[in-house]
């Protein structure tokens, strides 16, 4: 048939699309037009459950075509004609290939004994063979909790990890401004305790770099070095604009007895480590000057605290946490390797950040996140308008907010794997 290309010339024809990285070999035009369906369903599906995610016949005719090209790819590496400069390069896009193509393949195994079961099970009789029938049953459901973990499986392959995910972080909150500011206060001040709560909660280690208090018992400003296993991943998504909405019950306001609504921001900063950033120190410009909080008999006596500037880039940090002035220097240098640091982050994701307004990796960590409503005792997600009831067990920072983020997670997971399909089409453009 014109068009075919035998097996044993095909390699000359064909290695020449594996030039570039992730260049898609033979046919295509049928992974490009796979790509373009699955796209078309996750636009329409992206909040939905996972499995039904996986289930649709765009996402099974994408995996098919690779596991085909992974195949050709296989045969190709057998083929004695196949010059050695091609070799490497099909090699590189086979190894890259074969993690997805064995876990699809472990999905497709253990879907069809899933059916084999069911099969078997409908031909059972309810009453004389009930013993088979439960243990069918428990195979079953064995088979259907291990697809459920290959799905996940399948996800972390398709959806790269973010390059910052194992680090550690540093948090910073700030109060809004706003006519009834102590309630801005109180409010950061409680949100920052979640935090630390939900450190704990992790068996994470929550070191105060700068705790900043406010005349009614809040807080004007506060930041923290947080420590352990993946502490940036479930972070990063923290990060913006939480509004309230209540009535405040200390303060100025609260002798207004009406709803009040205030802002307060957060900030997360992956923490570099110290070969990902040098400062110079000639670059700096170290001030000190005597605390204005907590900090023992040294407060207002010496001039413990310590403010960095850096010049190039004008970024300003303060330390006064500790009474010692060596010590608040180093958490201060710290802070302000993080700010540096998360320059160069927000650089790259710029550079990899697509048009889509939904994408949570790309929201401006300015933008409102968040609204707690404490009079109706409501909590709202505005990204993946997900509600949470009793505010109060939600601030204690274990298990519910622990749900949310990892929902959050879930979501952005969808939103790459979209964004991963919007690659592919675009890179099927371009070789066609």
């Amino acid at each position: 048939m014109k068009g075919e290309v035998s097996e044993e010339t095909r390699p000359k024809q064909e290695t020449e699309l594996f030039r570039a990285k992730g260049g898609l070999l033979g046919k295509k035009q049928g992974i490009f037009a796979s790509a373009l369906l699955l796209e078309t369903y996750l636009k329409r599906y992206l909040q939905h459950d996972s499995e039904a995610l996986w289930k649709n016949k765009a996402l099974q005719k994408y995996l098919e075509d690779i596991s085909r090209e992974h195949t050709r790819i296989g045969h190709m590496l057998h083929q004695t004609t196949l010059e050695e400069s091609h070799r490497a390069a099909i090699g590189l896009r086979y190894a890259e290939l074969s993690p997805l193509v064995a876990v699809f393949k472990e999905i497709q195994v253990a879907e069809r004994e899933a059916l084999e079961l069911k099969s078997m099970c409908s031909n059972l009789d309810n009453i004389n063979e009930r013993q088979l029938l439960d243990l069918a049953a428990d195979e079953l459901q064995s088979i259907n909790d291990m697809i459920e973990i290959l799905y996940g499986k399948l996800i972390q392959i398709l959806v790269p990890q973010d390059k910052y995910d194992d680090n550690d972080a540093i948090l910073e909150v700030t109060a809004g401004r706003t006519t009834g500011g102590d309630i801005c206060q109180q409010f950061t001040k409680e949100v920052f305790e979640m935090y630390e709560n939900y450190a704990n909660y992790k068996s994470w280690v929550f070191e105060v770099l700068n705790y900043t208090t406010a005349e009614i018992g809040g807080l004007h400003h506060a930041s923290a070095c947080i420590s352990g296993e993946g502490v940036y991943k479930f972070l990063k998504y923290e990060a913006g604009t939480h509004r309230v909405q209540r009535i405040p019950e200390v303060g100025l306001s609260s002798r207004m007895q009406r709803i009040h609504t205030g802002t307060m921001t957060v900030i997360v900063l992956p923490r570099p480590d110290e070969v990902d950033i040098k400062v110079d120190k000639k670059d700096l410009r170290i001030d000190t000057f005597r605390a204005k909080g907590a900090g023992g008999q040294h407060v207002n006596t010496t001039d413990s605290a310590v403010r960095i500037v850096h010049l190039p880039s004008g970024i300003t940090v303060e330390c006064q946490q500790e009474r010692s002035q060596l010590l608040n220097k180093e958490k201060a240098l710290r802070m302000l390797k993080a700010k540096l640091y998360s320059q160069t982050v927000q650089k790259g994701h710029g550079e990899r950040q697509s048009a889509r307004k939904l994408q949570l990796g790309s929201r401006a960590q300015s933008d409102r996140i968040r609204t707690y409503n404490f009079t109706q005792d409501r909590l709202t997600d505005h990204r993946i308008s997900y509600e949470v009831r009793n505010i109060k067990e939600f601030l204690r920072g274990e298990r519910i907010l622990d749900d949310l983020i990892r929902r959050l997670l879930h979501f952005a997971e969808q939103e790459t794997l979209l964004e991963h399909m919007e690659n592919t089409i675009t890179s099927g453009k371009k070789d066609s």
